[in-house]
């Protein structure tokens, strides 16, 4: 099978009958299965895609949860499902053209990329709430990442099946899931400027608050991927110089005062100086944090996960 396409989706009803028949239309010639992960809908999504046919050719399949998981839960499953030999994700509103993805197949195919992502050059959302954040958000994550995607977090995206097998999308991670795929070492990541759709259906769910939160998960995520299998790295080195400015500080205090005292000058006693405590913290602090380290080694020593290394070939 060419292709599998993972379509997450919450509360689309109006949409989808719309979307399946464009994706039929853009890729004939192509042999792919529609995956439909329903993320808990309240409206008639599910009986919607309860009425597609199954089909034989090209089939449709679909996951419905529960409650709503969030669109990484939702990827998840669809990679976990998907069959085919390139794996396509895109959004359920339109937005993403399946035009689009032809192309998208063929860099994978002939120029050797593990992943190409959409770019929306030309963006139809509103300026001030989605553009400039945006905009500001990705360049963040360029400087963070390394990687030179213009939109990171665009929907509509493209991965060889090797990809999705080897990564593994949580929390709300889906947003950097170019930095899983460099991570887990597939390394050779494009992206294709794409036409951006207006919203035809319903409304949005995402707001202002996605992207501090995308933010803090980017730093979340690089963090981990830096100091994740080797705390003691980040926390013991930061430990021992903290503990190491408190006590120089304690040092040249105590000095300071045995020097007055020695050749009858004014002196301070120790404890009135606001700086001694600062530097008491500063040691406090600094073992703290030495020890926190130390437990975050134990830990990761301990995780079934330690040795679990992405392995390309074998002979």
């Amino acid at each position: 099978m060419d292709l599998s396409i993972i379509i997450p989706l919450y509360n689309e009803a109006d949409s989808l009958p719309e979307l399946k028949a464009w994706i039929e239309k853009a890729l004939e010639g192509f042999t792919y299965e529609i995956i439909f992960v329903d993320d808990g809908s309240t409206d008639d999504s599910w009986k919607v895609i309860s009425s597609f046919p199954a089909g034989t050719g090209n089939p449709v399949k679909a996951i419905r949860f529960r409650r709503n998981y969030g669109k990484s839960a939702a990827l998840y499953e669809g990679f976990a499902a998907a069959e085919g030999d390139i794996v396509v994700t895109m959004d359920a509103d339109l937005q993403d053209s399946p035009e689009e993805i032809p192309e998208m197949v063929r860099m994978i195919r002939e120029e050797g990329y593990d992943l190409v992502s959409g770019w929306k050059k030309k963006r139809k959302d509103n300026a001030l709430t989605k553009n400039l954040p945006s905009k500001l958000y990705n360049w963040t994550a360029r400087k963070v990442t390394g990687i030179k995607l213009h939109d990171m977090n665009c929907g509509l995206k493209a991965y060889r099946k090797e990809v999705v097998k080897n990564i593994e999308v949580y929390g709300v991670m889906h947003r950097y899931i170019p930095y899983l795929a460099k991570n887990a070492g597939f390394t050779k990541i494009g992206e294709k400027p794409v036409h951006h759709q207006k919203r035809k259906y319903g409304k949005s769910k995402f707001g202002m608050s996605r992207f501090v939160n995308g933010l803090l998960d980017l730093m979340s995520l690089w963090f981990l991927s830096r100091f994740g299998g080797k705390p003691m790295h980040f926390f013991g080195t930061s430990g021992i110089l903290m503990f190491l400015v408190g006590f120089v500080m304690t040092v040249w205090i105590i000095a300071a005062k045995l020097y007055h005292q020695a050749n009858g000058l004014k002196f301070r006693a120790v404890t009135d100086q606001p700086l001694f405590y600062l530097a008491l913290v500063a040691v406090i602090l600094g073992v703290m944090l030495f020890l926190a380290g130390f437990i975050g080694e134990m830990v990761s020593r301990s995780s079934t996960e330690r040795n679990n290394y992405q392995i390309k070939d074998r002979i």
